[in-house]
């Protein structure tokens, strides 16, 4: 859990966990148990949203703060709500906690809106609104933790809206550099390195 510098009282560690571990309801202080529990309740996600609720209308911000407490809810106390601190990784800070508002109704209105639902585009369109969709959240970094893997929510829903499969991100896991490369490339809404990847793990069969 080391991956971001943060200030602010969500900065806040689990005891005993060398500042590995975000502070959480159930008390583990143990980095591979946290993550563990983490990925079960992720899967336990996927399957409510992909076989139980599939949103087949547009997507919002509302959704996506209503998935983050479903996943996260029984971890963190602050699980579904906007961040209230700063984070950094590297070098590389990510939208200030005092924009988000701001940025988040914007992402709705511009880029929601815009780009979902996914039900009936070819397969440019759909990689696009993958691909800017996608930039934009990452940016944006609206929670304390888990928005890389909810941005994959965001985008595997998208592309099951378009009638394709959720995504491979195997190469994005493999070539992490070039992927972080693409997200930066966003700043000034250059998306074609994120087309890129979203094409090579796009999947239609």
């Amino acid at each position: 859990m080391n991956r971001y510098t943060v200030a602010g009282s969500e900065g806040q560690f689990e005891k005993n966990s060398d500042e590995r571990v975000l502070a959480n309801k159930l008390g583990i202080a143990d980095a591979n148990e946290i993550d563990s529990v983490e990925l079960v309740l992720l899967e336990q996600l996927y399957r409510s949203v992909f076989e139980e609720h599939f949103p087949t209308g547009l997507l919002s911000v509302d959704i996506l703060k209503k998935w983050h407490y479903r996943w996260l809810g029984n971890i963190y106390a602050w699980a579904g709500q906007e961040r209230t601190v700063n984070i950094s990784k590297g070098d590389f800070m990510f939208a200030p906690s005092a924009q988000l508002a701001k940025l988040l109704n914007d992402f709705d209105k511009k880029y929601l809106a815009h780009y979902t639902p996914c039900s009936g585009m070819n397969e440019l369109q759909l990689i696009e609104a993958i691909a800017v969709t996608h930039v934009e959240l990452i940016l944006i970094h609206p929670f304390r933790e888990g928005n890389g893997r909810l941005s994959r929510l965001l985008a595997d829903v998208m592309a099951v809206q378009a009638g394709y499969k959720p995504l491979d991100y195997q190469s994005w896991e493999q070539n992490k550099t070039q992927y972080i490369s693409a997200i930066h490339a966003g700043l000034t809404l250059d998306y074609r390195p994120m087309k890129h990847w979203v094409s090579k793990a796009l999947r239609k069969d």
